[in-house]
């Protein structure tokens, strides 16, 4: 058997047992596995870690084990399958088996019985469609999205990662009004077909760990009737049985929720710190699921854990840049030279132009030029309400920081920073740390040095509210 071969028959033989054929990355491994390769020179062609790689090819062999009966490991793979095209185990020569389309018997002729009657079943094996399971959604808790601007190349690094590249856990981030949920519910549209389980929730109410948790089960459980466990623990093992056992994705909205006001970035609100634990759990558990994680900002036991070569990864959202002229033609701005400085103004952000665009439209016909010529930035109420919350959020080291920041005309250094506020390092460093994961302040270089400052909407608002 050459390797195409060897990669077809393993390809209907996991179809048969799944109903989903080979992805990129099982094909590599399968591909490397019959020309001798280690697992560490697949994951390097194919970007991920060794440990990835290892996991995926460790469900490989257990599906292909439970499908032809017998231990299946890299080292007897290509062997087994050469010796089972020939064996009885495969009902090669007494019946006809019929893989897909694929007839894996080559030409052996067929029985009198298929011979009269095509239509006759003579393999005891169940076709893909009679073993393909069923697929459950309940997207209840995902807004309706109308429209969607850009990010193409975002939804692409988000389906490469969840689809090709098998990550467990997935942040995506963003200060509020940026398009993540947007984001999030077009990836869910093009990929939810590949998982077994599709789930989505908001933590928009503050739900307690054990209020999700249990919910999560509630939803397996209810498609097979299967009674709750009693114990959080056991719910707990049972939630890790489903997420390998299974193709799950679970979408949590709302991150920001569930995180406590007065301290730094990703901290939890007390008595929740059980979702340290679930998604501490889930990063690390080796399964074939995958939870996102939508938020203004990350858990904080999760940002060490992610990186490019783990199964963690975290895609922070900017501004739409020139892709978000969409919303000015829908908001019926008259088109002009202007549009890019509004663009630049606000961030990109699709929240913060809907809200200028819609005055601009009711005071001023549309036209950008007249409102520009005010040099003035407009904050709707809208705006300032959302803005209000991500400020109570702040720690009192954030506050300072950030008025600071306001008050300079010109973006600072840290050692300049240093000198203003007489904080030790280790304060201000972990203050503009946090800063930056909630994308209240930007970072820009210059002559290698690092430089922090704040969006003009950001510097406008705090200004505002500390009559600066």
């Amino acid at each position: 058997m050459d390797v195409k071969e060897v990669l077809r028959l393993a390809d209907d033989l996991i179809f048969t047992k799944t109903g989903k054929h080979l992805d990129d990355l099982e094909q590599a491994i399968l591909r490397g596995t019959v020309q001798g390769e280690k697992y560490s020179k697949i994951a390097e062609e194919n970007h991920c870690t060794h440990g990835h790689v290892k996991d995926v090819a460790s469900q490989l062999w257990n599906i292909l084990s439970q499908e032809l009966g017998e231990d299946v490991r890299k080292s007897n793979f290509r062997a087994t399958l050469e010796r089972l095209q020939f064996s009885n185990v495969l009902n090669f020569t007494k019946d006809i088996v019929q893989i897909g389309s694929v007839n894996v018997c080559g030409d052996t002729p067929q029985s009198s019985e298929v011979a009269q009657n095509p239509e006759a079943k003579v393999s005891k094996r169940k076709s893909p469609q009679e073993k393909t399971r069923k697929i459950y959604r309940d997207l209840s808790d995902a807004p309706d999205i109308s429209s969607f601007y850009g990010c193409t190349e975002e939804l692409t690094i988000l389906e490469k990662w969840i689809v090709c590249q098998r990550c467990r856990l997935v942040t995506l981030l963003g200060i509020s009004g940026i398009g993540k949920t947007t984001l999030a519910v077009k990836l869910v549209e093009q990929i939810k077909d590949k998982f077994e389980y599709v789930i989505w929730r908001s933590l928009r109410t503050s739900p307690p760990p054990e209020t999700i948790q249990r919910n999560l089960l509630q939803f397996f459980y209810n498609q097979e009737e299967t009674e709750l466990p009693v114990s959080r623990d056991e719910q707990l093992s049972q939630l890790k049985l489903y997420l390998q056992k299974y193709r799950c994705l679970v979408i949590l909205d709302d991150l920001q929720m569930i995180f406590t006001s007065g301290q730094l970035a990703g901290y939890y609100k007390p008595g929740y710190e059980d979702y340290g634990l679930l998604f501490k759990l889930i990063g690390e558990l080796s399964h074939h699921s995958c939870f996102i994680l939508i938020g203004w900002e990350a858990p904080i036991e999760i940002i060490p854990l992610t990186g490019e070569n783990t199964p963690i990864r975290s895609l922070h959202l900017n501004g739409l840049g020139i892709a978000a002229s969409k919303i000015l033609t829908e908001k019926g701005l008259v088109k002009n030279e202007k549009w890019e400085d509004l663009i630049n103004t606000y961030r990109g952000n699709p929240l913060w132009l809907k809200s200028v665009a819609t005055m601009i439209r009711d005071l001023f016909n549309g036209r950008v030029s007249d409102y520009i010529k005010y040099d003035s930035l407009f904050l709707g109420n809208d705006l300032l309400a959302i803005l209000n919350q991500q400020y109570q959020r702040l720690s009192e080291l954030e506050k300072t920081l950030i008025s600071l920041l306001a008050r300079e005309t010109e973006s600072l250094t840290t050692t300049k920073l240093l000198e203003e506020t007489k904080l030790s390092p280790s304060e201000l460093f972990n203050g503009i740390q946090s800063l930056v994961r909630r994308s209240l302040i930007e970072k820009q270089e210059q002559d290698n040095q690092t430089l922090f400052t704040l969006a003009p909407i950001i510097r406008e608002y705090i200004q505002q509210i500390a009559g600066l």
